[in-house]
């Protein structure tokens, strides 16, 4: 038997819905429903409206009814569509160095950077990798996050990257978040690999792969163009590789220098990730793609650099996406509200923006099409703020945090 719940009434209720994918919003085109409910049946959203239409249609359908008796404010569930929180070890000696002057790439010469968490995250135990993302995945879902996208990539070696993903699919089955697993292999060329970087890129796409298919591991490949990790030439047949076998692809691109983004428009990238050293040219050829831009705004406060040109590319049509980047190196905070807020402010987007970025436009950048927004048929995601006026939760830059949390109509914060 369908079970029916009736959860409300919020005082406001921002659906996202009837907001496009691509270019700049204001604010006056959100949805808001005041006073607003939703019937939720079994993991789905069933019904959205008036609080008091939906109690006679809860009556009709025996539905159990949830009342909210304080002013709450809900919204979808938020999605964090870039994160690398399956790590060993801490890079707090790299954060000081940063700031005592060395850049990142001075860093990373010298030991430190990526290979130092893939040098401990090898030496990390399976289950100590399970403990840690499920940790961070629990405090993202404290936070209002949902969905977390979860990157391997410090690993760098078939057996170590497997471990990876393995860690991933585990952690899954025991939260209440989804985790959406990335193969990110080609995160840079592993000092330990005696041959060319398409020799390990070959390696990967030929051993890996097959596995990751067989397993279901991922149907995610992702790759770092960057000095020091891999240019359009290396990663060609690699991208190539990946789409043959149906793989959806994503890059990270133009973080301290551009020709990522060309890439992943390339390729058909659902998305192209940092994008802070964007010039015009790699704006435009986003903005007349279909790749989701997604800014990173951790990483630039984590680095102490431009943030991603936000404003920019939604003025010239593109779609943004906001996720946090959490990672051990460039972007440990991981408080994904905080750094949609604080991007909000340094490029000028309306709340709209900001929360599109972390809501259905997030899922876009995910290939998820059944979350993101307060809608019949689609996942029962969503959250609430104990505030009468939505614009407080980017106003106060993540210090206002969720009451509730619902994941597939199930309350799971605020029990």
């Amino acid at each position: 038997m369908k079970k029916f719940t009736l959860i409300g009434p919020f005082k406001q209720l921002l659906t996202m819905s009837g907001l496009p994918i691509k270019g700049a919003l204001q604010d006056h085109q959100l949805s808001i429903i005041e006073n607003g409910g939703i019937i939720t049946k079994d993991e789905k959203i069933y019904s959205v409206g008036s609080f008091l239409d939906l109690e006679k249609e809860a009556h009709d359908l025996s539905a159990e009814i949830i009342k909210i008796d304080s002013d709450m404010v809900g919204l979808p569930g938020l999605i964090d569509a870039h994160t690398h929180i399956c790590f060993g070890g801490s890079r707090a000696n790299d954060y000081s160095l940063r700031n005592a002057g060395k850049t990142y790439l001075e860093i990373a010469k010298s030991g430190g950077g990526i290979w130092d968490t893939v040098t401990q995250t090898r030496k990390s135990s399976s289950a100590n990798l399970v403990k840690g993302i499920i940790k961070r995945a629990n405090r993202h879902l404290q936070q209002g996050v949902t969905t977390i996208e979860v990157k391997s990539g410090y690993g760098l070696s078939v057996e170590e990257e497997l471990k990876m993903l393995i860690a991933i699919a585990t952690a899954n089955k025991a939260i209440d978040a989804d985790l959406i697993p990335t193969c990110l292999a080609a995160h840079m060329v592993p000092k330990d690999f005696k041959g060319t970087p398409e020799e390990y890129l070959s390696e990967i796409s030929t051993t890996l792969f097959p596995i990751l298919k067989k397993e279901n591991l991922t149907h995610r490949i992702d790759a770092f163009l960057e000095e020091g990790a891999y240019s359009e030439a290396t990663i060609a047949t690699y991208f190539e590789k990946a789409k043959e076998m149906g793989f959806d692809i994503t890059v990270h691109a133009d973080q301290f220098s551009t020709g990522g983004s060309a890439v992943a428009v390339k390729y058909g990238a659902i998305s192209a990730d940092h994008l802070e050293a964007s010039t015009e040219t790699e704006i435009q050829l986003l903005a007349n793609s279909n790749v989701i831009a997604t800014a990173l705004p951790g990483a630039s406060m984590g680095l102490g650099c431009n943030y991603t040109p936000a404003r920019q590319l939604l003025d010239a049509g593109a779609s943004v996406a906001i996720a946090s980047d959490w990672n051990p190196g460039s972007a440990p905070m991981g408080n994904l509200l905080m750094q949609a807020a604080v991007l909000g402010t340094f490029e000028k987007l309306t709340n709209t923006e900001v929360l599109s970025g972390i809501t259905y436009r997030a899922a876009a950048a995910l290939g998820l099409k059944d979350r993101g927004k307060i809608e019949t048929g689609l996942l029962a995601d969503f959250i609430a703020f104990p505030t009468t006026n939505y614009k407080e939760i980017l106003y106060q830059q993540g210090m206002l945090q969720p009451k509730m949390v619902f994941k597939k109509g199930t309350l799971v914060v605020g029990l």
